[in-house]
């Protein structure tokens, strides 16, 4: 059989103009879940990672809106917070799906400690985006007021820049191991909760939100998964985005995707993540593959008929 690491996109949470609540959530992971159950179902062992860039965002306006009535949380137990309700739905949301296929499976999420690097670049230039979309005067607004970084995502609007330093060391990884064989392990939730490693060996959490696809791959490396598999809006990737001349794309080998990163292809924040994430992979492991695709064609890409297929050459 084998081993998948799947990285659930936002919108396999939250769909577009789907209500931003914890209801609207749920309703939206049992959908998710019927498609990663028909993956388990056919064979495949399988690990979720699950971003929180909406959910984070919401929980920090949450809590810094609140400060005169209850003490704010500081940025690493707002990840940790997220870790828990998402993780929490998609047990209770898979656990059902593959229930009401005759498999019964355990289903559990490990809320996950990602060790960074205190010195990593990416804090002196945040690029990571969180929370909802904002109009230019309200971006301007929340920059003024409270000295958020906000930058356009997209073209979809103005979100708020966090830093996202690449994850060196998934903590609890000896637990997920062991835990493979018997279940279905949901961890390093939102990237994981970001945290740096002092002298002595203490563990310290820090203001970031850690890229779940980069958490997602050096999970497929360290539980040596065949197949990393990231889920997101879009069936295939494609060169060229949003002009006459679009291609999508079926296959890229590790050299034509740096030549796609280096000409700018993939927008930050977005698809550039993703693609390096995959070519991660497969520097890594010459002889596997990564997949990226939408969530409605995930088995189709397992079988060669979706997606785009990231391999060595």
């Amino acid at each position: 059989m084998e081993r998948v690491v799947i990285a659930l996109g936002g919108n396999a949470l939250q769909e577009k103009g789907s209500a931003p609540t914890a209801q609207g959530q749920l309703e939206i992971v049992r959908k998710t879940c019927e498609h990663i159950a028909d993956i388990s179902c056919q064979g495949y062992e399988i690990a979720i990672v699950h971003g929180n860039g909406p959910q984070i965002g919401r929980i920090l306006l949450a809590s810094e809106t609140a400060k005169d009535v209850t003490p704010a949380m500081p940025f690493d137990v707002c990840g940790a917070m997220s870790q828990g309700y998402i993780g929490y739905h998609i047990q209770q949301a898979l656990k059902y799906a593959l229930s009401s296929r005759n498999k019964n499976y355990p289903v559990l999420a490990v809320v996950t400690q990602v060790v960074v690097d205190e010195s990593d670049p990416a804090f002196l230039a945040p690029t990571k985006p969180i929370g909802p979309f904002y109009t230019r005067e309200e971006a301007e607004q929340l920059e003024k007021e409270l000295g958020y970084v906000m930058r356009e995502d997209a073209g979809r609007g103005y979100r708020r820049m966090v830093p996202s330093p690449r994850p060196r060391r998934i903590v609890e990884i000896e637990a997920i191991r062991r835990l493979w064989d018997t279940s279905i392990v949901i961890s390093c939730g939102g990237g994981g909760i970001p945290v740096i490693e002092r002298m002595d060996g203490t563990l310290e959490g820090i203001g970031a939100v850690i890229d779940k696809d980069f958490a997602a791959e050096l999970l497929a490396e360290d539980v040596q998964a065949d197949i990393l598999m990231i889920l997101t809006e879009v069936e295939r990737v494609a060169v060229n985005w949003g002009k006459p001349d679009q291609r999508d794309l079926e296959h890229m080998s590790l050299k034509e995707a740096a030549q796609y990163v280096r000409e700018g292809q993939f927008a930050p924040g977005s698809m550039l993540p993703k693609v390096e994430a995959a070519m991660k992979f497969v520097r890594t492991y010459p002889n596997k593959k990564a997949v990226i695709t939408s969530l409605d064609r995930a088995l189709d890409a397992l079988e060669g008929k979706a997606g785009t297929v990231i391999t060595f050459q």
